[in-house]
């Protein structure tokens, strides 16, 4: 049967969470990190995944609410996550855009060999000078731009992290490129893992390409399961032409998960948990995401504005930008009129994550049913509350999937390329 792989997103400041309810803890303590990364090992779980953010976003001029209380950086937190975990991969979101290869190079060196085997770099860019501006060099980059440096900035890390050989002796390195060109000694002997596990977050055309030249690891997202097939069918397919197999490049998008005793129960429990995560401020905030207008004048609960979006808009800034805004606009009037939708309402339908809803039973046999068909390879669960949302899931599904067959009931090695079943990386001379 078909191992299915399983990780678990730090639920920290975005709109899945649900920061109303009274067991939510804070995004900045240890202890939520911690509980998390703790539960995750206990279900056996492949890997932990940060996100970060490096500025907070603005919305209408303002913070947003969001933001307030701070992100930590990712790297720091998982060097402490090492010294509480023993096997669980520590897998840190750390923007190609602006670092540097051989001090991030450096940096998951480290982490790989603090926790013996277990590092991970998720890859993202960002053509975003708003966030940009925090690195005091004009902050702008061509979007055109982002991927070939991305691409680049991996294969640069690789080689530092080649030129000291597997016996321990160290190398003088060189690179020139397009985006970077550097030469020295890299300081960090040969990790555990020869090389961090490399994951790629991105649905693009060039998201894909790039997840199928350089990525160990694609988090993606798609709603159904004939989405999930077709998205698996096509990377994949992009695999053999840079030497790879299908076997290298494993699928997980991130989800969410509601349980119940019955699958009646968990389908209320959802409805209820979409309506604390879009309130009506969410909902406008949504709106005016895709619109770049300020609609705080609408009713939440009232028809979606017939005005158009104003494609230019820097009305949000440091978010992820729509890239069609007048497309998304028509999408979410298709929806609304279609269902009788009010602004509210088709924001909690049209932002929704993939979604398992149902009893233990229910949701196990429909992970199993995704990776079982192609559509995935495993996933990333997204919890809706922090630090104890991954709680049921570990005590009630994971021992039916492992009942099942279709999960580990221990771990077998100790790194996470061991847990990805991904070859030790062959050392370039």
């Amino acid at each position: 049967m078909k191992q299915m792989h399983l990780a678990a997103h730090f639920p920290g400041v975005n709109s899945t969470t649900v920061w109303t309810d009274p067991r939510s803890r804070s995004q900045i303590d240890f202890s939520s990190f911690e509980h998390l990364a703790r539960t995750a090992e206990r279900g056996k779980f492949d890997f932990f995944f940060l996100a970060e953010g490096l500025r907070l976003r603005e919305h209408n001029g303002r913070i947003h609410d969001l933001d307030v209380v701070g992100r930590p950086e990712s790297l720091t937190v998982l060097n402490a996550l090492a010294a509480v975990t023993e096997r669980l991969g520590l897998a840190a979101t750390v923007n190609a855009t602006f670092n540097e290869p051989y001090e991030l190079a450096r940096r998951l060196a480290t982490l790989d060999h603090l926790s013996d085997g277990r590092a991970a770099w998720n890859v993202v860019t960002s053509s975003d000078a708003f966030t940009g501006e925090n690195f005091r060099r004009g902050g702008y980059l061509d979007r055109a731009d982002r991927y070939t440096r991305a691409a680049e900035f991996v294969a640069t890390a690789r080689e530092l992290w080649d030129s000291w050989t597997p016996e321990g002796a160290s190398r003088p390195f060189a690179h020139s490129g397009q985006h970077f060109d550097i030469s020295g000694e890299f300081t960090v002997p040969r990790s555990p893992q020869g090389h961090p596990v490399v994951i790629q977050a991105g649905d693009s055309d060039e998201g894909r390409e790039f997840a199928a030249s350089a990525a160990d690891v694609i988090f993606t997202r798609h709603g159904t399961l004939e989405a999930g097939r077709r998205f698996y069918a096509d990377v994949k397919a992009r695999l053999a032409k840079y030497g790879r197999q299908p076997g290298d490049l494993k699928i997980m998008p991130g989800v969410t998960v509601v349980l119940g005793d019955t699958d009646a129960e968990a389908q209320q429990n959802a409805a209820e948990i979409r309506h604390q995560q879009v309130s009506p401020q969410n909902a406008i905030l949504a709106l005016e995401q895709i619109w770049g207008r300020d609609l705080s004048s609408c009713d939440p609960d009232g028809p979606l504005p017939e005005i158009d979006p104003d494609p230019g808009s820097d009305l949000v800034q440091g978010r992820v930008r729509v890239a069609d805004p007048l497309a998304a606009a028509a999408r979410w009037r298709e929806l609304s009129e279609a269902k009788g939708l009010s602004i509210r309402q088709t924001a909690i339908e049209a932002t929704a994550r993939q979604s398992f809803i149902g009893s233990p039973a229910t949701v196990a046999a429909e992970l199993e049913k995704f990776v079982a068909t192609d559509a995935a390879d495993g996933f990333i669960l997204v919890p809706h509350l922090t630090p104890g949302g991954l709680d049921g899931f570990v005590d009630r599904v994971v021992p039916l999937l492992q009942e099942r067959g279709a999960f580990r009931t221990e771990y077998t090695g100790s790194t996470l390329r061991s847990h990805l079943g991904l070859a030790r990386p062959v050392w370039k001379s």
